[in-house]
């Protein structure tokens, strides 16, 4: 798996640190967007201000992309298609009002063949409500 990742990262024209590597291991396990305090609660021993400058390092290079909820940053592992140019995140984010947690909903996306005089680099959509999770816990 290390290797794997390494190699991933090296594609993304990323060196491959120790503390990138775990990142990269910990976001790719997670089925939600995590904020920088959710990231490093589960590094105890590591340094607030690495974990945020690799964050940031993925961010450019296309490896995450941010969620801005309210006054917090989340992060998502982004697809192969990213890169440092440019996101394709043109889906759904959705944040739970009842579990807290935001997930991507790549079902629901805006189109990528529509036809423009200018060029779309990014685009958020993001949504607030209630996951099907928390929904059919409430009936």
């Amino acid at each position: 798996m290390k290797e794997e990742i390494e190699n991933k990262l090296i594609y993304k024209k990323t060196k491959p640190t120790s503390m990138r590597i775990l990142v990269y291991d910990f976001l790719s396990s997670q089925e939600a967007a995590l904020s920088l305090s959710e990231i490093e609660n589960h590094f105890e021993n590591a340094d607030r201000t690495t974990i945020y400058r690799t964050l940031k390092t993925f961010e450019e290079k296309g490896i995450v992309h941010s969620i801005q909820e309210n006054t917090t940053t989340k992060y998502k592992l982004c697809h192969d298609g990213c890169d440092e140019h440019t996101h394709k995140d043109w889906h759904l984010h959705f944040y739970c009002k009842i579990c807290k947690q935001t997930t991507c909903k790549e079902d629901i996306s805006f189109p990528k063949n529509i036809q423009t005089q200018f060029r779309i680099d990014e685009i958020r959509l993001f949504a607030k409500g209630i996951c099907e999770n928390c929904l059919e816990s409430l009936q």
